[in-house]
């Protein structure tokens, strides 16, 4: 049955099977020299489907009340849409859904690790150097990517291995 024809079932059960197959939690570290520490995080939740299954993403936008959908890229393959959440007041209630509804799959290690970014931002952890090197350590536990740009800078200390979670 595809995206569309399953739009009728949309629940909290129904969004997280979808993203345990099509989400993903993300946080990058961006160098920005006007931020306190030179870095910016930026955390974001996201499902990209091919252009076709706009709709579902709506469905899922309407659902939660928030979010963004927009275009993620174009290629030869067709248009790739993506359903967006940015900003902590909105990745707060994401968290708090997923916590509630649980993830079955090892997205769920990305969310644990998206979770414990969030907390430590709405700590104001994020603006401390030993907050942005700890995020950045769990950050780069995530999404099997490589090194983040920020552990490889010369303007960063090597982490301490008490960081490391």
């Amino acid at each position: 049955m595809s995206a569309g024809n399953q739009q009728e079932r949309l629940n909290a059960f129904w969004i997280v099977g979808f993203t345990d197959g099509e989400g993903c939690f993300h946080v990058s570290l961006n160098k920005l020299p006007k931020m306190s520490l030179g870095w910016q995080v930026l955390p974001e939740f996201r499902i990209v489907q091919h252009g076709k299954d706009e709709e579902v993403l709506n469905k899922i936008k309407d659902y939660f009340g928030f979010g963004n959908v927009m275009v993620n890229r174009k290629d030869h393959h067709g248009t790739r849409k993506e359903f967006k959440v940015r900003g902590l007041e909105n990745l707060n209630k994401i968290v708090n859904f997923f916590e509630r509804y649980k993830l079955a799959t090892s997205k769920k290690k990305d969310f644990d690790l998206f979770s414990k970014i969030i907390k430590m931002m709405n700590d104001q952890e994020h603006l401390t150097k030993e907050g942005l090197d700890k995020i950045a350590s769990l950050a780069s536990k995530m999404n099997r990517k490589p090194k983040l740009r920020y552990l490889e800078s010369s303007e960063t200390n090597t982490l301490d291995t008490n960081l490391r979670l």
